[in-house]
């Protein structure tokens, strides 16, 4: 039986959700059904060392927006290796969608990761003119679902709900040398921009800290907002915080330092479905997070990790001390996280989900 030619496209591989799930999906794609090939757009970053070796690689470094040189390298890529489907994520759809313009005609999957469209309803235009050229959509939440059909007149037919997925840790890895003390460290996976919200967070540390001294928050992500980034340093300064809260960066050990730590959390504003989340659950920790996106789904409502309105750094101070209170609370919800996220975020279900899709768009094209 003949492969399919599948090249996934991606801005950049910065230690983001999107870029986790194209790095994952390239990785684990059945070689018996397709060769799986990757394209970065504008750069790589530190989720090129977790690509498997097999994955054809094709890096655009584009300078601009509309980068004609760039254009031309990636069409000659899907010549040569006759590429049948461009399976973009996020903002990548444009080039994604410029390429199919020229022989093999290849069809291109949209894979929409970004909450905060939905949320914001915000102009949709431009991705309704892309989504002419698109021959299929991913959302990875119902709200992006209704964005798709709603906002860019997408058919139904040609809309799936894929959840994330997560697949196993690597636990060859050495434990981070962490701040903080056992029992007391509370971690925060997410680049640093606004819609992450790390600014509530911080005033729910405020709280926290006066009743748990021993509490220490680590803010892990890249900075993806400098303007922000300062009023989060700000604010640390304002609350006297600099002794409770570490700013890690962007990290390639990232599941070790989950190892290290005792409870994880989510102040999202916005979120689609957030790959921080479902990899708590593969660590074994408890997980506080919004109630936005598809966290409560994650979370099953409640019952396997603790749930806060957005923005309200009172709530979430106090779901916060609840847990490092009670080490047999965090035990019990680690626990019961664990095996949801195995049971129904693993790669299996999502590799069946997009066969279908990949079927769908082949045979749309025929």
């Amino acid at each position: 039986m003949s492969r399919t030619n599948v090249m996934h496209v991606t801005d950049t591989l910065d230690a983001g959700g999107a870029e986790r799930v194209a790095v994952d999906l390239v990785n684990v794609l059945p070689r018996e059904q397709y060769l799986a090939h990757l394209c970065t757009t504008r750069r790589d970053g530190p989720l090129a060392d977790l690509v498997a070796n097999d994955v054809g690689r094709l890096r655009l470094a584009r300078k601009q927006r509309f980068d004609p040189g760039a254009l031309r390298r990636l069409t000659a890529y899907i010549r040569q290796h006759q590429i049948q489907i461009l399976h973009a994520h996020g903002t990548s759809v444009f080039t994604a969608a410029a390429a199919s313009a020229f022989p093999p005609y290849p069809a291109v999957v949209w894979h929409e990761h970004h909450g905060r469209f939905a949320s914001e309803d915000r102009a949709a235009w431009p991705y309704r003119l892309v989504a002419r050229r698109v021959s299929g959509v991913i959302a990875v939440n119902q709200p992006l679902v209704e964005w798709s059909r709603r906002r860019l007149r997408v058919p139904a037919q040609r809309i799936w709900y894929i959840p994330n997925f997560v697949c196993e840790a690597d636990h060859d890895e050495k434990p981070s040398e962490l701040p903080g003390k056992a029992g007391g460290r509370i971690v925060c996976v997410a680049n640093i921009r606004s819609e992450k919200d790390q600014l509530t967070l911080l005033r729910a540390m405020a709280l926290v800290s006066g009743q748990a001294p021993a509490a220490h928050l680590l803010l892990v992500g890249a900075v993806n907002d400098p303007a922000y980034f300062d009023l989060l340093r700000r604010e640390i300064a304002q609350q006297e915080l600099s002794r409770h809260v570490s700013l890690l960066g962007q990290r390639r050990d990232v599941s070790a330092i989950l190892r290290g730590c005792d409870i994880g959390v989510l102040s999202s504003a916005s979120e689609g479905l957030p790959m921080a989340l479902l990899e708590y659950g593969m660590a074994g920790l408890p997980a506080v997070a919004t109630r936005v996106g598809q966290c409560a789904e994650v979370l099953d409502e409640g019952r396997t990790g603790i749930l806060v309105p957005p923005v309200s750094p009172d709530k979430l101070a106090g779901a916060l001390l609840s847990l490092l209170r009670s080490p047999e609370q965090r035990a019990d919800l680690g626990k019961r996280l664990q095996r949801r996220v195995r049971e129904v975020y693993g790669p299996g279900r999502a590799i069946r989900q997009l066969s279908l899709v990949y079927n769908a768009v082949m045979n749309s094209a025929s």
